[in-house]
């Protein structure tokens, strides 16, 4: 019995065989021989903070005239008060500006900062505990129940008589003054109960004096977390209605290919659709070994006029104009006259090679060999691409290719251009593009990167963090309603919304969806509205979209039957099958309220019809509920392209600043008619073959103030 008593008591080790422990996933540790570092007394815990990426290897994303909300987890044992305060400066500039964070509850604290320019932001949060918040609280507890608060007030001019030692001369006046009347107030004891004066009160209660109580504390206890970063690109990057076009299809004569002058005189009508972001394939010139035929046959026919990613040829490589499209001088011109209808062009930008590029003979170790010492072309099987090079980016000589590739970008940024879409980045190391990206962000800010890559999403998520500015997404196929809200939340609610925005396309030269192939107008008519409300940057290939092309190649396959990829096609604008104007009206809807020119507002509502989607967008100046500035749009949408679908949608009134039971007004910006609703249950119906979707403004009688009062 000693002996167990002894382990019990012990642990007993010295009973045990040599090397052997009593339980040793529990054993008690030995107290370390010296006591920690000072900084391990601070009693503040700073964790949870957002945006925060990769813990802060590398930046989140912002926009030009966004307000970079800030948030973290602050606390402290006890119940002291806590100050936090958010302090932040643009990359380049000395002075750091700080603002005071309000609790959300549950020990999480918010701020935020304009994002008033281009470029790189710094943030950190900082902490200490509030010991003029701690005392003004508990004094009026104390005060409330009758308590003897003379002790309190001798603490309180304590701390005013510390904060003034450390102070202006003015501001020393006064916390010295109002300690002095503190210490009176204390020695007035009557029956065990100390008169305050009203107006001492008053001052105590004030904001002037808790200012600069808290502005000349004592900082020993203070506690800073990590140096964050975010980055700042343009509107563009946020939100924006892109385009795509081959230029060789533009010409309005059929029996000629098209030009940039044609594209040119496509602008008008371009800019009738409402794009921002006109976006052309490779411009460059396309090589003839192993050209591929129409619909991609391995074997091209006379006239046939290849892939423009098949990049190169005896005219030049990545830095050069097909000379079938026109000359350099074209591209300025057609560059300047978008700009001049507030369209931004986009250039494709695509790092491979034809087997004619001038690279492969000026540069043969930048690309892979075969045993036999031929160069192997592109593959992604069973797909054979037979008419590429791939560049092998493990090249012994990696920093002349390199260098190489940022040249091209700095190239064509000396022509106007401030957008590139990149083809397959995930074909390339991360490495690579974070390096590129960031060295042309040093001079050239306001330089867009979207990342062309269907493929898994940690991956996707990756290029986001390297630096590319917006992705495309798997939205072409997600139609169901349970799988759109889970991708949208993830999207938008998720830390993954800290650095990577989706640019929606329903359809790409690449991806033609069995949806859009077997669902008729109303399935076109459906999915860009959804594209058009559910994210802030959105993009169609057309005309094919407008003109509702959707003949599949038959080989159940996504390519499209004589594919723009491999031959010139010429369209018809003015076919009566056209979508142009719907497109035109979603675009101008996008533009007219600021609510759709964000993803972080985006809330789904309920139904009680699995073929109704309802969601909704808001945007407040000033970050508050309601202003009138304020703009709030409710989306419904049919799901079911071939019936009439009806149900009562359920609106989560509170998230939309509207008052329970009260009666409002809302717009259908698609027809414009209105309708009185009230409460948060309404019954829609919508026929596909009519208007498959409403995109309402809601204009309430009666408003919500930001603390959920009635305004």
């Amino acid at each position: 019995m000693a002996r167990k008593r002894a382990r019990n008591e012990g642990w007993g080790q010295h009973d045990l065989p040599a090397g052997k422990e009593a339980f040793p996933s529990t054993r008690i540790p030995p107290l370390p021989p010296t006591l920690p570092a000072e900084e391990s007394r601070l009693r503040l815990v700073i964790e949870g903070i957002r945006p925060l990426v990769e813990d802060g290897r590398f930046p989140a994303k912002a926009a030009v005239g966004d307000m970079v909300t800030v948030e973290a987890d602050v606390f402290a044992e006890g119940h002291d008060a806590i100050l936090c305060e958010l302090r932040y400066h643009r990359l380049g500039e000395r002075r750091w500006i700080t603002e005071t964070m309000v609790p959300l509850g549950n020990d999480r604290w918010q701020a935020g900062f304009p994002a008033a320019e281009l470029g790189a932001y710094r943030f950190a949060v900082r902490a200490d505990i509030d010991r003029f918040g701690t005392w003004i609280r508990d004094l009026e507890a104390r005060l409330g129940v009758g308590q003897d608060v003379s002790v309190d007030l001798v603490v309180g001019a304590r701390l005013l008589r510390e904060a003034a030692a450390r102070a202006s001369a003015s501001d020393a006046r006064f916390l010295v003054e109002v300690g002095e009347r503190l210490d009176e107030a204390a020695g007035l004891v009557v029956g065990g109960l100390v008169p305050v004066e009203p107006d001492l009160l008053e001052v105590t209660r004030s904001g002037r004096l808790a200012a600069l109580a808290r502005l000349y504390r004592p900082t020993g206890s203070s506690v800073s977390s990590k140096v964050c970063s975010v980055q700042v690109e343009p509107e563009l990057a946020r939100f924006g209605s892109w385009y795509e076009l081959f230029p060789r299809s533009a010409s309005p004569d059929p029996t000629r290919a098209g030009t940039l002058n044609d594209v040119i005189d496509r602008l008008p009508y371009v800019e009738r659709l409402g794009a921002d972001v006109l976006y052309l394939p490779p411009v460059h010139p396309i090589g003839k070994t192993s050209r591929k035929g129409r619909d991609g046959v391995p074997v091209a026919g006379p006239g046939d006029p290849g892939s423009p990613w098949a990049i190169g040829s005896a005219d030049g490589g990545h830095t050069s104009i097909d000379p079938q499209l026109g000359t350099l001088d074209d591209f300025d011109r057609l560059v300047d006259s978008a700009r001049g209808r507030n369209i931004t062009i986009a250039l494709d930008l695509a790092f491979q090679c034809s087997p004619d590029h001038p690279w492969v003979t000026e540069h043969p170790e930048w690309f892979l060999h075969r045993p036999d010492g031929t160069i192997r072309f592109a593959e992604n099987p069973p797909k054979r691409y037979e008419d590429i090079y791939p560049l092998d980016f493990e090249t012994g000589a990696w920093q002349e290719l390199w260098q190489a590739l940022l040249d091209v970008v700095n190239f064509w940024i000396g022509h106007g251009v401030t957008i590139f879409r990149v083809d397959n980045p995930h074909t390339k190391p991360f490495g690579f593009w974070e390096w590129l990206i960031a060295s042309v962000k040093v001079d050239h800010a306001e330089v867009i990167f979207l990342s062309e890559a269907f493929t898994r999403p940690k991956i996707m998520q990756r290029l986001a963090k390297v630096g590319f500015s917006q992705s495309y997404t798997y939205f072409a196929w997600r139609n169901s309603k349970w799988e759109i809200e889970s991708y949208m939340t993830e999207l938008t609610q998720s830390p993954v919304a800290d650095y990577l925005r989706p640019n929606f396309w329903p359809n790409t030269p690449d991806i033609l969806t069995e949806s859009l192939q077997t669902g008729g107008t109303a399935m076109f008519v459906n999915r860009l509205i959804l594209a058009g409300t559910l994210a802030a940057s959105y993009g169609i290939y057309g005309p094919v979209f407008e003109l509702q092309e959707h003949l599949g190649r038959g080989d159940h396959t996504e390519e499209y039957a004589h594919s723009e990829k491999y031959s010139v096609r010429h369209w018809d604008l003015d076919s009566p099958m056209s979508l142009a104007d719907l497109v035109a009206r979603v675009n101008s809807i996008r533009r007219e309220h600021a609510a759709l020119q964000r993803n972080d507002t985006l809330r789904f509502h309920a139904t009680d019809n699995e073929q109704l989607l309802a969601y909704s967008k808001s945007h407040h100046a000033e970050n508050r509920r309601w202003t009138p500035a304020s703009d709030v749009v409710v989306t419904v949408v049919n799901l079911d392209t071939e019936r009439t679908q009806t149900g009562w949608i359920h609106l989560d009134l509170e998230a939309l600043g509207i008052e329970e039971g009260t009666s409002f007004t809302v717009h259908d910006l698609l027809t414009n008619s209105y309708y009185q609703w009230e409460g948060a249950s309404n019954y829609v119906s919508l026929d596909p073959a009519a208007v498959p979707a409403h995109i309402f403004s809601i204009q309430p009688t009666a408003f919500l103030d930001p603390k959920g009062r009635l305004a």
